[in-house]
């Protein structure tokens, strides 16, 4: 008789149930979108009940798809966006939809907090990195100055992994891993003491517990009857989705470095001993409690793709259906390297490595009558191999991490003509492992069955993971991509004054 995980993996636009057999063998998946709302600029807000919604329909419609008896589902493990900022009252009540990753409204308390705290170089100097606009301390401080009986009715904020586990098992508690986000000391294994000098009341972060840990009682019986399993069925701590992902890539041991694309996109390296935060790119904690994670994050990159073909390849898409992106894929391929010198920045969003900024927006370079809307397309996909090339560069720079191989996963990894662009943009070699588009739901079902005892340890992940393909990079492309990113760069710092005097009074905060 087969036994069963059911791993969530909540992304930004949708959430995908996925049963793992205990081999690591994806039996099945079923995805739930739920929406995105923008109720003034810089701000992305999501509705929490949206997110239990799609986990309960999610699993449901897993299990009747499948057959599988929920006597043979033995765990559920959440991996989650992290960042989110979900405050509950004492009965449990949402007071405010999530505060998502991406949302930028608190530009003007980052720069406060750190005026109060030294300014932004002595911040910089201890914390490693400045705050901005984005980061959860300030946003939660913005709660607090802007939104005070909000703030002052919390009981608890949770993220979002927090929040679905509480809905499960009626317990309120937060994960190591999805602590880094709002200020974890990863040595000592408790909420960063300095919370406390920017003025957050500590009584409002919940308990913390490990990845790996049960979570109450398991599911309460009005949970288990949405998702139809078993009362009781065990909750495990889950983790954020890039420490899921690393998991699922195989690439958890010391230096080892994989890249996800996805909606967003992050390059992410574990180390034992790497604590600092340097160009955007943060140091936290690992889903393995003796591990960090240095992560560098894209926060647009799949979300760019969709853009260009809603807003050029409507018709293709009305046509084609799911088919579109074949398409698209096939018309690139006859566009040559470096888009006859056209460049696509995708910081559609803001962007937070390997440059951090909230004003900076997405840049159209060097157009000319001979560009089409193939040459647009072409741009944005080397655009994103650009941004992670810089942090690649940054990486080797930074923490001496620069193996000539690494691992991609996400369901870009799928795209063959993105990924051979990416080799020669990198100049790197690399690896697509086997059910990319599920690493991250892979990781996190890793995780249940370590705390299940199934596995021993996170040191045997690596025999659940296993490379499909291998990207080597052409060499007749090197030189216009070596100088495509140069310029690429020096868009950034030639552009960057202009977009602070052009977005900083839209966002309510200067950089």
């Amino acid at each position: 008789m087969s036994k069963y995980i059911i791993a969530h993996d909540m992304g930004t636009s949708s959430d995908k149930a996925v049963l793992v057999d205990f081999e690591g063998q994806i039996i099945s998946s079923q995805t739930e979108p739920y929406p995105t709302y923008y109720p003034a600029p810089a701000f992305v807000e999501q509705d929490p009940a949206d997110y239990w919604r799609a986990v309960c329909e999610a699993t449901a419609k897993l299990m009747d798809k499948t057959g599988v008896s929920a006597d043979d589902v033995k765990g559920v493990v959440f991996s989650t966006q992290a960042m989110g900022i979900i405050p509950i009252d004492k009965y449990g009540n949402v007071l405010h939809n999530n505060i998502t990753w991406v949302d930028g409204r608190a530009e003007k308390q980052a720069q406060s907090i750190m005026r109060k705290l030294g300014g932004k170089r002595i911040f910089s100097l201890v914390a490693g990195t400045p705050i901005m606009g984005k980061d959860v301390v300030a946003k939660l401080i913005w709660l607090k100055e802007e939104m005070p009986s909000v703030y002052n009715d919390a009981k608890y904020f949770l993220d979002v992994n927090g929040f679905l586990k509480y809905k499960c098992t009626g317990v309120a508690v937060a994960e190591y891993s999805g602590a880094s986000s709002y200020g974890l000391d990863t040595k000592k294994k408790t909420w960063l003491g300095a919370l406390k000098l920017t003025g957050i009341d500590m009584k409002k972060l919940p308990p913390l517990v490990k990845s790996t840990d049960m979570i109450g009682e398991g599911l309460l019986p009005e949970a288990a009857k949405a998702m139809k399993l078993n009362p009781g069925t065990p909750v495990f701590g889950g983790c954020d989705d890039t420490q899921a992902a690393a998991l699922g890539s195989g690439m958890n041991g010391e230096g080892d470095i994989h890249i996800y694309l996805g909606t967003s996109a992050w390059v992410g390296a574990t180390s034992s001993t790497e604590t600092k935060f340097k160009h955007g790119a943060a140091a936290i904690q690992s889903a393995d409690i003796n591990m960090n994670l240095i992560v560098g994050i894209t926060e647009a990159a799949g979300s760019n793709l969709e853009w260009i073909k809603n807003q050029f390849f409507k018709k293709e898409a009305e046509e084609l259906g799911s088919g579109i992106y074949d398409y698209m894929d096939s018309v690139i391929e006859h566009i040559p390297a470096g888009s006859d010198y056209l460049i696509c920045t995708p910081w559609m969003l803001g962007e937070r490595c390997p440059v951090s900024s909230t004003t900076t927006r997405s840049t159209l370079f060097n157009i000319d009558p001979r560009h089409t809307r193939e040459h647009l397309m072409r741009a944005v996909y080397e655009g994103i191999g650009y941004n992670l090339r810089w942090i690649l560069e940054n990486f080797k720079k930074d923490y001496g991490f620069g193996g000539r191989k690494f691992r991609i996963i996400g369901g870009g990894a799928m795209n063959k003509a993105w990924m051979q662009m990416i080799a020669d943009i990198t100049d790197n070699e690399f690896a697509v492992v086997q059910n990319t588009r599920n690493a991250g739901a892979l990781g996190a079902a890793i995780i249940a069955l370590i705390g299940l005892g199934e596995i021993k340890g996170f040191s045997e992940v690596k025999r659940f993971v296993k490379e499909e393909k291998t990207y080597r990079p052409n060499p007749a492309n090197r030189y216009v991509y070596d100088e495509q990113f140069a310029n690429y760069k020096r868009i950034y710092y030639s552009l960057n004054k202009a977009y602070k005097l052009a977005n900083s009074k839209r966002f309510e905060g200067e950089e």
